[in-house]
């Protein structure tokens, strides 16, 4: 998918990988300004050497792990989203 999230669905759960190598996956609501917001979000920062991709093949399995209700992050740290609904199952 794009980078821009500009483009990406309202009320759907994407999948955001960062800048940093954390992963957040929830139901993306908006970009307002230079600022992402999303809800019912997961956060993952994977250990190093560690592959993220189980772990968000696992989420689009058994569904997103709510750590946080409503989360708001930087859009510039966005290096790519994608649909949750997309990714393969294990």
């Amino acid at each position: 998918m794009s980078s821009d999230l500009r483009t990406a669905p309202h009320g759907l759960n994407l999948v955001i990988e960062t800048k940093s190598g954390r992963i957040v996956i929830g139901r993306f609501d908006s970009v307002r300004g230079f600022e992402v917001l999303m809800h019912d979000v997961d956060l993952y920062d994977p250990p190093q050497g560690a592959d993220p991709e189980a772990y968000v093949r696992e989420t689009a399995t058994y569904g997103v792990d709510v750590k946080q209700r409503d989360f708001a992050f930087d859009a510039s740290s966005v290096v790519r989203w994608r649909k949750l609904g997309d990714i393969p199952k294990l």
